[in-house]
């Protein structure tokens, strides 16, 4: 799919994109993170909360940044899941037991993939693939 198509929005007054969920997912990762760090939060990545669906242009550039920011997210979370032993465990300033954080990542991804599907069928309209 083209930048175009993936900026495109779900449904008026919706904001919902697949490139959108793309930011959203690595913004949510930074958010976790946060959750169970103990220094300084990180800032947003894509401004105030909901502005990670505000799409200014759906270029190929912006595609990239937000797959690279993605993925970035992803690895610096795993990484700092990856050094928690004990799944029981209570960490960070919010106190998030290291195994429901992961179980809400699960669900947060699963959740939104099924978003994806539907976003995807709409725009090219292959159903069930």
């Amino acid at each position: 799919m083209d930048a175009r198509q993936l900026a495109e929005r779900s449904v008026p007054p919706s904001t919902l994109s697949l490139l959108g969920l793309l930011r959203h997912l690595g913004e949510v990762e930074r958010d976790w993170r946060n959750w169970i760090s103990q220094g300084e939060p990180e800032g947003r990545i894509y401004g105030p909360p909901g502005s990670d669906f505000d799409i200014e242009r759906p270029d190929d550039a912006q595609v990239s940044q937000a797959l690279v920011v993605l993925h970035r997210e992803q690895q610096a979370t795993d990484l700092l899941l990856e050094a928690f032993e004990d799944l029981g465990q209570r960490v960070g300033r919010e106190q998030i037991v290291v195994r429901e954080l992961m179980v809400h990542r699960i669900e947060e991804y699963a959740r939104h993939g099924g978003h994806a599907d539907l976003l995807r069928e709409c725009l090219n309209g292959r159903v069930g693939q």
